[in-house]
């Protein structure tokens, strides 16, 4: 089944691609289909996920998966939260929003952090019945940036149950542990009990 992946970063498509292929799911980003970037106006990972989900499917006709994830700190309440991809402005980029994150850092000494992401697969724009699947990932926030894979705030998120940043680990190892990897997991089971796959 062809699905379009609603989001124009290559690198979730690259995260999510290799566990999806054996299950039958064909996955193309919307950014291959030349379908512009969804609203995003909701204060949740689900509506923003869903509304994404919607956008793709509708500009596709395709079957459509989205992905919304952020980080959420708890000393900044939460923040960036939904906002991640733009903490440091509209047109922010990673390592403006990674700045933007450890200057807000600076006055607190409680530097947990977890990543967020939500997962959602609808099978038309009109589906009644997404499947939703949810994960997270707990670490800290470092001062300096450690490793070079990834995207995004990898290089600053620590998991010192592997005392490695998400920068410093292998796909495989990042896909094993993460928030990400986690809601596919749980999506995967989803798919199963709908006989989907």
């Amino acid at each position: 089944m062809q699905v379009v992946l609603a989001t124009l970063n290559e690198k979730k498509c690259l995260e999510l691609a290799p566990s999806l292929l054996p299950l039958g799911f064909d996955l193309i980003s919307q950014a291959q289909l030349s379908i512009p970037e969804a609203a995003e106006p909701y204060h949740s990972f689900v509506e923003n996920a869903l509304a994404k989900a919607r956008h793709a499917a509708l500009a596709s006709g395709l079957a459509a998966l989205a992905d919304d994830s952020g980080i959420c700190v708890p000393a900044l309440h939460g923040r960036p939260g939904v906002q991640s991809k733009h903490f440091a402005g509209e047109d922010a980029g990673d390592a403006a929003n990674n700045q933007h994150l450890i200057k807000s850092l600076q006055a607190h000494s409680d530097r947990r952090a977890y990543f967020v992401s939500v997962l959602v697969f609808i099978r038309h724009a009109d589906d009644p019945q997404p499947l939703i699947a949810q994960g997270t990932w707990w670490g800290e926030i470092l001062h300096t940036p450690r490793g070079a894979n990834g995207f995004g705030y990898d290089p600053y998120f620590f998991d010192p149950t592997l005392n490695k940043t998400a920068a410093e680990m292998s796909l495989t190892e990042k896909n094993h542990i993460s928030h990400r990897g986690q809601a596919l997991v749980e999506l995967i089971a989803q798919f199963r009990q709908a006989r989907l796959c």
